[in-house]
């Protein structure tokens, strides 16, 4: 199975018909049929890595103030108690936790709406740990690289560009140059499989960094990626793009 990186932005890109999410559709058309989806989302993070155990999640709605619509939204998909638990079991020497109760956050189902609408294939949802390291959550992603030739799709949600307070809502949004610079930085860091800047180990190559992501979280789904990857897999990027001036919606796939 491949690998993919999506950009999720507002979940009202439930309900709208844009370029973005009709590449989600046109993905989940022509990618493998995986016999589950396992998503790691920038809205879940624990003390400890986490797995979602449940074997009907909920759907979660983790954020306020948007129409009513919105909140109609079900992801009515299965869960699979037994590949997370085995999940659990790989990631123990991180020390993996299960949470038999946690549900889908809309940085999965805004985008499995559009890429899967059938929700006909069981997912579960990994949680990053908050103390663990950028390594280590590469290594995390590493350590998952086995699931893709058992048929298991690893889909992680973040953005590579992602500061709220620098949003641009008006109805004539502009990009400003910092956010293609930043953007642009990590494509060509991820051709260049060059994990100096995707591990932020080094900031002053990049003075952007604290501008892009005031905070890591929408950042770091991308590391579970690119540790999942096969050095000699294709990189590909089936959308490029920013939504409010500054919020990249780029995907990567991993091949």
């Amino acid at each position: 199975m491949p690998v993919l990186f999506v950009g999720h932005g507002s979940p009202m890109n439930v309900l709208r018909d844009t370029a973005f999410t009709q590449h989600l559709g046109k993905l989940g058309a022509t990618l493998p049929k995986p016999r589950a989806i396992l998503v790691i989302s920038a809205h879940w993070v624990e003390h400890h890595p986490t797995l979602m155990t449940s074997a009907k999640p909920s759907t979660i709605y983790d954020f306020g103030g948007f129409p009513k619509e919105l909140y109609q939204v079900q992801y009515g998909c299965e869960g699979d108690p037994v590949l997370a638990n085995n999940i659990a079991n790989r990631l123990n020497r991180f020390q993996s936790h299960i949470d038999p109760n946690r549900g889908l956050d809309h940085g999965a189902w805004s985008v499995l709406h559009h890429l899967y609408p059938e929700a006909n294939i069981p997912v579960i949802q990994l949680a990053m740990g908050a103390k663990l390291s950028m390594k280590e959550h590469l290594e995390i992603g590493a350590d998952l690289q086995k699931l893709r030739k058992e048929g298991v799709l690893i889909l992680a949600s973040g953005n590579i560009v992602h500061n709220l307070n620098r949003l641009d809502m008006s109805n004539t949004p502009t990009t400003p140059s910092w956010a293609e610079d930043f953007d642009e930085t990590i494509k060509n860091a991820l051709l260049q499989k060059d994990l100096t800047q995707l591990l932020a180990l080094d900031k002053s190559k990049h003075p952007l960094w604290q501008m892009s992501h005031p905070t890591l979280e929408h950042y770091v789904p991308l590391l579970y990626t690119v540790g999942a990857s096969l050095k000699e897999g294709e990189i590909t990027f089936p959308y490029e793009g920013f939504e409010e001036g500054s919020l990249s919606m780029r995907s990567v796939l991993f091949g």
